[in-house]
C-alpha cells in the first residue's frame, strides 16, 4: 500500500508573478487552476495585515469591504474602475452596488476559499 504524504505549505501555495519583496499591489494575479487547498488562517493573517483595515475576513472563506460614496454615480464609477482591475488581473470580485455604497467580496471560486491572488486584488482595489 502506498503511503500518502502530507502536503507541505509549498505544495499548497499558488505561485504569483514577481519577487516576494514586492508589495501586494505590485504583484500580478495568477489564475487558479484549482487542485490546491485554500489558505489556512495562519497563512491568511499576514495577508490581512497588508491590505486596508476595512477589509473583513468572513468565516476564513472570503474577504469583503464596504465603500461609501456621496451618490450613485460615484459608486458606479468606482465599480467600473474596480471591474477594469479585475479584468486586467483575470480575477473577478463579486460586487453589490447601491446608492452611495459598494460592497466587494473576494475569494477564489475554484477552491472555494482564499489564496494570495485574492489579497493582491484587494490591494489593487485599495489603490483606486
Amino acid at each position: 500500500m502506498k503511503k500518502s504524504r502530507k502536503k507541505s505549505k509549498a505544495d499548497r501555495m499558488i505561485l504569483t508573478f514577481g519577487d516576494d519583496k514586492l508589495d501586494l499591489h505590485e504583484k500580478k494575479c495568477i489564475p487558479c487552476q484549482g487542485g490546491v487547498p485554500p489558505l489556512l488562517m495562519v497563512e491568511i493573517e499576514p495577508y490581512m495585515e497588508q491590505i486596508h483595515h476595512d477589509w473583513n475576513l468572513i468565516a476564513d472563506h472570503h474577504i469583503e469591504r464596504i465603500f461609501a460614496f456621496n451618490d450613485f454615480q460615484s459608486a458606479l464609477e468606482f465599480v467600473n474602475k474596480a471591474g477594469e482591475i479585475c479584468e486586467q488581473e483575470d480575477h473577478h470580485a463579486d460586487f453589490e452596488l447601491g446608492w452611495g455604497r459598494v460592497k466587494i467580496m473576494i475569494w477564489t471560486h475554484k477552491i472555494d476559499g482564499l489564496n494570495e491572488a485574492d489579497f493582491i486584488l484587494a490591494a489593487k482595489i485599495d489603490n483606486i
